[in-house]
């Protein structure tokens, strides 16, 4: 079996594979988990200088509950906040979720200072990479469809490029999505964040990667697989191409036109010339008297 076909087989499967995880980790709401231990909450918040305030909050407030992030909404997979602290509805996986504001109001104190302001800026611009992304790969399904059917060593190098940016872009994503979340950590965003949690809050919540934030960068990698399997099968057209040309001219047989005017018979070659004419024994100039 040629190495074209094979290797064309590979990428195209890994092409696939990549699309839909990465389509999944978009449209989850995995990517963080918040597992916050409310009943500890309450056993320090009779120890806490500010008891009422804190156990205040821990009710009206959504980041005193348990609950799963993604680039759309927050889940609520335990306890749900009360619709007063949150609007909630059901997620299409019966999950009270709500969605997260990527446009809030210029009053709000969400976007207050510079950081809050560049963290939102940063949102929405990994979530604009997503979203390139996904037509980048759309592309290259169908640059990669028409390489396939008519097996254009072009088409397909094409293909393995656009992979590749499709690959840069949702890593590049990524990476805002990394930056988003230490601003979280690390900068005064807003009181839903890390920074700006109390000390109890802070000592009884755990932040952990969930399986929708593996599933992006699982996506990513096969992603680049399949960009670098594209361009093999694109090196393994061209050389199978070469060789059936160097073959089909091995059958091709030079023709040159004769031009030179053809040869008499060979009989006249054989047959003495017969010269009519008298004949004479001696001098052909006759008889001499002298």
């Amino acid at each position: 079996m040629p190495c074209s076909a094979v290797t064309l087989s590979i990428a195209t499967i890994c092409a696939i594979i990549a699309t839909a995880l990465l389509a999944i980790a978009f449209s989850t709401d995995n990517w963080l988990h918040y597992d916050v231990w409310r009943n500890q909450i309450q056993s320090f918040a009779a120890k806490h200088s500010d008891a009422e305030s804190l156990l205040h909050n821990m009710n009206v407030k959504y980041y005193y509950y348990t609950r799963t992030r993604g680039l759309f909404r927050i889940c609520y997979p335990k306890e749900r906040p009360p619709v007063s602290a949150v609007p909630t509805y059901l997620s299409p996986i019966e999950t009270h979720c709500s969605n997260i504001d990527y446009f809030p109001q210029a009053e709000d104190e969400k976007i207050a200072n510079e950081d809050a302001t560049s963290r939102l800026h940063l949102a929405r611009s990994c979530i604009a990479l997503f979203i390139i992304s996904f037509v980048t790969i759309f592309c290259a399904f169908w640059t990669g469809l028409s390489g396939c059917w008519k097996r254009s060593s072009g088409a397909i190098t094409a293909t393995s490029i656009l992979l590749l940016v499709t690959c840069l872009l949702a890593a590049g994503a990524m990476g805002l999505w990394h930056t988003v979340e230490f601003f979280e950590k690390e900068k005064v965003v807003g009181e839903d964040y890390f920074q700006q949690w109390n000390t109890v809050l802070r000592d009884n919540t755990k932040i952990a990667y969930d399986w929708s934030y593996i599933v992006a960068w699982a996506g990513i990698g096969t992603c680049l697989l399949a960009s670098i399997l594209l361009s093999g099968a694109a090196v393994c057209l061209r050389n199978e191409r070469e060789k059936e040309e160097q073959l089909n001219l091995q059958y091709l047989m030079p023709v040159y036109s004769q031009k030179q005017p053809p040869y008499p018979p060979y009989a006249n070659y054989a047959q003495p010339q017969i010269y009519p004419g008298p004949y004479y024994h001696g001098s052909q100039y006759g008889p001499y008297n002298y």
